[in-house]
């Protein structure tokens, strides 16, 4: 097993890149810790934010998806910031503080636990979000599940290759759109400030405890479930 550790500090930005899945877990610790079994190489370095990198994954000879991207100033100055890169060729686990930033992109599964900041992942297959403070952007080849506290922006759109299960604790006040396996429904819950597209090729689930009211022309409601007290 290959293993690498950095020291992050507090609030950290962290690009994570892999070929095959990658499990994410946040720690009281100011270290971002890598690992792989997997023998396609291990990176972990600290980069500026005006760098710009590249995101690429396959699966066999099919590209997932091959962009160049540039941070944002997070900081709202004109000065860069440090970030952490973690880059493995197939499968590991990294551990984040737990106040980190994320942005993850994979050929595979992503599963992430236990984020106080914001996530944007991007997987080849299946996406798994829980204990996660904001959710940012995501899509998924496979099946997406998102449980996290509140969201980022007002018009928003997921896409999940499969099932899509939907949990944003504070979402008190939207315009729901869902295009999924058997069609097409409108709702709103509280005012409607909001407006959240969901699309999947399989079933999407909404998981609220607030009242959904269907929308004109066909009032039709899909898959509702409320929020495990467990």
């Amino acid at each position: 097993m290959t293993l690498r550790s950095i020291l992050a500090g507090t609030n950290p930005t962290v690009i994570i890149k892999a070929g095959g899945s990658v499990t994410v877990k946040g720690h009281a610790s100011d270290l971002v810790t890598a690992e792989t079994s997997n023998k396609w190489g291990l990176k972990v370095e600290r980069r500026s934010e005006s760098e710009i990198g590249r995101a690429r994954a396959t699966v066999g000879e099919h590209v997932l998806f091959d962009v160049r991207l540039k941070l944002p100033d997070l900081n709202g100055r004109n000065k860069s910031i440090d970030v952490i890169e973690v880059q493995m060729g197939g499968d590991g686990e990294v551990f984040v503080p737990i106040d980190s930033n994320l942005k993850i992109y994979t050929g595979m599964n992503i599963n992430v636990h236990n984020i106080l900041g914001q996530v944007d992942a991007y997987s080849g297959f299946g996406l798994t979000l829980d204990e996660v403070y904001c959710l940012g952007n995501t899509s998924a080849g496979g099946a997406m599940n998102i449980d996290c506290q509140t969201m980022a922006g007002r018009d928003v759109e997921y896409k999940a290759g499969g099932d899509l299960r939907f949990h944003v604790q504070d979402l008190t006040s939207a315009r729901i759109r869902v295009k999924d396996l058997g069609g097409y429904w409108e709702a709103r819950i509280g005012e409607g400030e909001r407006s959240v597209y969901l699309k999947c090729a399989g079933d999407a689930i909404l998981v609220t405890d607030q009242k959904v009211e269907p929308l004109p022309p066909d009032y039709i409601l899909g898959k509702i479930e409320k929020p495990s007290t467990a």
